[in-house]
């Protein structure tokens, strides 16, 4: 072996040592670069492949004969004169090349199953589309669209956030994080509450509003832990940790509960809620409250309600008490006559009693409904010993069917179906 050879090999090994690659890797890298040098040459065989000995250090071009099916037929030794001279200036490019192609699979390899972690980075550059954090052997890009809008990203300040995509470019790994994203709330109480990162404690449901406020619904696998007390800590110590990380974002922590009826009176705290309605055709809850506790159930310009419907998948209608009396005091007094609104062989809505008998057309019920009204006045006048002008004439008995007390309900309801 010569001086030349033993040297290169010492470095190699060196550099493989000192970058994790092996040195296998780092000579068939110098095989293939190699190989192009050599078919630079104007008198270099069509097919060639190049050989370095891993104990002497020596390189060797053998040229080849190839047949249709691509088998080798002949091969022959075609090493240059001069190929040593070749191989040293060529090695040193490759092997620097090869150690940064290493390096960036390396990193990669390294975040591309991290989707969904947290990190800590240092801000390095801030502008109006993104901030640069550097997270030690990469850097992680933070777009505007990720960022909490009234955040201050200063230089040199210490951030943590959530890692939500991890691209692979020629220029190494390209990491998308995230101060927006409801993991982040969820990763953060991990570092806090350590019941959340040993599984006796879950985080079902998260709803949040970046840098205002967040909702969090919480579960115990063990019927001796408290999961709400868990996460807010002695004196609301590991709640108050996940607030300053979020720079004063308000968060409210809730128990869980598979009836819906329960969760929706849970994400409503802190206000009390007094009844909830659900309608599972529409998805939609009304929730009553008292009067004093509307406002605190919808929040600043509706964040609570929003919120809490984020939180529990529901579409969340809140009333007060006087509300909800008002409005089913509107229908008081009211009798409806049970049947439908068809479509006659004629193509006319007609209302059919549900007991049977005659169908009746809207014009026919109004009717009806008109002279229902004239008698009753007729008869208020009479009881009263009112003078006054009679009606029109005397309305003739309506058919069977609809017979609201007022002819405005009748309108209403005719107006409202037909």
């Amino acid at each position: 072996m010569s001086k030349t050879n033993f040297e290169f090999l010492d470095a190699l090994g060196q550099i493989a040592r000192d970058k994790g690659i092996s040195v296998e890797t780092l000579l068939d890298a110098l095989a293939n670069a190699l190989v192009a040098a050599y078919k630079r040459r104007p008198d270099a065989a069509e097919e060639a492949v190049v050989t370095i000995d891993p104990e002497s250090g020596e390189s060797r071009v053998y040229g080849q004969e190839l047949d249709d099916e691509g088998n080798v037929v002949n091969e022959w030794d075609d090493t240059p004169d001069d190929f040593g001279r070749i191989a040293a200036q060529t090695a040193k490019q490759v092997i620097l090349q090869r150690i940064r192609e290493v390096e960036r699979d390396m990193k990669y390899e390294e975040y591309a199953g991290r989707e969904g972690d947290i990190v800590t980075g240092i801000v390095q550059q801030t502008d109006n589309r993104y901030t640069l954090l550097d997270l030690g052997k990469v850097e992680a890009l933070l777009p505007q669209a990720e960022q909490v809008s009234f955040e201050r990203y200063d230089h040199g300040t210490r951030l943590k956030a959530y890692i939500v995509e991890v691209r692979k470019t020629t220029k190494g790994p390209q990491i998308v994080v995230s101060r927006t994203h409801p993991g982040l709330i969820k990763r953060l109480f991990e570092l806090e509450v350590p019941e959340i990162s040993s599984g006796v404690v879950e985080i079902k449901a998260a709803a949040r509003e970046p840098g205002h406020r967040t909702k969090i619904a919480v579960w115990s696998n063990d019927p001796n832990v408290d999961p709400v007390g868990a996460c807010v800590g002695a004196r609301g110590s590991r709640v108050r940790m996940v607030t300053n990380e979020l720079r004063g974002e308000r968060v409210d922590v809730v128990p869980f509960s598979d009836d819906p009826i329960e969760l929706i009176q849970n994400a409503l705290a802190p206000a009390r809620v007094r009844e909830v309605r659900l309608d599972e055709e529409t998805g939609t809850a009304t929730v009553v409250v008292s009067d004093y506790q509307l406002s605190l159930a919808i929040g600043k310009e509706g964040q609570n309600a929003r919120l809490a419907a984020r939180l529990t998948g529901w579409r969340i209608d809140i009333k007060s008490e006087t509300q909800l009396a008002e409005e089913e005091s509107g229908y008081a007094g009211q009798e409806w006559a049970e049947g439908e609104w068809v479509e006659s062989e004629s193509g006319e809505m007609v209302w059919r009693p549900a007991e049977g008998g005659e169908a009746i057309s809207a014009e026919q019920w109004s009717h009806a409904a008109e002279g229902d009204s004239a008698k009753a006045t007729e008869v208020e006048a009479t009881d009263g010993e009112a003078t006054g002008t009679e009606g029109d004439g005397e309305a003739t008995d309506g058919p069977p069917g609809p017979q609201p007390e007022s002819a405005a309900a009748a309108g209403e309801a005719v107006g409202g179906e037909a």
